[in-house]
């Protein structure tokens, strides 16, 4: 059973800075992607940014391009969103997710998400 915990949600002021964790067990993702997406109140979950293990590849959503950072540590099976110049509409749920061809065919696991709350 894939496991995936994200951590590191909060409350921030507008233009600060937040890092989310996503801790992954049950399996050897060396050959997985995994990505972060994220769902606001009233609206349908949204892709952020995805990596294949190894960063070889990280694509971002444009609205979050220059102002967040996907990255993975293999050895720790942990993946991370560093997200910076925070705007009140980065406010949602944030999500991991897996997939064996996330980018392609959409994850196959998912975290239970954290709050991320940005006031103006």
């Amino acid at each position: 059973q894939v496991q995936l915990v994200e951590s590191g949600g909060g409350l921030v002021q507008a233009g600060g800075s937040l890092r989310l964790s996503c801790a992954a067990s049950g399996r050897t993702f060396s050959s997985y992607e995994m990505g972060w997406f994220r769902q606001a109140p009233g609206k349908e979950r949204e892709f952020v940014a995805a990596i294949t293990w190894g960063g070889v590849r990280r694509v971002y959503a444009d609205f979050v391009k220059g102002r967040f950072t996907i990255s993975g540590d293999n050895a720790k099976n942990m993946v991370y969103l560093e997200m910076t110049s925070l705007k009140p509409e980065d406010t949602a749920i944030y999500f991991c997710a897996a997939g064996v061809e996330l980018l392609r065919k959409g994850p196959g696991y998912w975290g239970r998400g954290t709050q991320v709350t940005v006031s103006s």
